[in-house]
């Protein structure tokens, strides 16, 4: 297989990759979920510093998933993201880390 044919094809396979990645409207946001409630910042917070838990119980549970669809839009993202940073050390630990090695 010739050098460029290569090239051309994982162009390709990345171009498929990153467009299967691509986000898309979010039709319950703003929406009530079925117990009358959606999802704000709070939630958004709590749920991001559950995750590690969530995910694991998820694997195993189909009732059970790790972002609320029925949610309040950027305030509810904020909080998850937040939440995910605080308990999984955000970019502090990553410089942390960093730091020790040149040490």
């Amino acid at each position: 297989m010739s050098r460029r044919l290569q090239l051309v094809l994982i162009v390709i396979t990345l171009a498929l990759v990153l467009a299967g990645c691509a986000a898309e409207a979010n039709p319950a946001q703003g929406q009530p979920a079925p117990d009358g409630e959606v999802a704000g910042f709070w939630l958004g917070l709590w749920q991001g510093l559950i995750i590690p838990v969530t995910f694991i119980i998820s694997l195993f549970d189909d009732d059970v998933n790790i972002y609320e669809v029925f949610n309040n839009g950027n305030w509810y993202n904020f909080g998850f993201v937040l939440g995910v940073m605080i308990i999984l050390g955000g970019s502090h630990g990553s410089g942390r880390a960093a730091r020790g090695r040149r040490a």
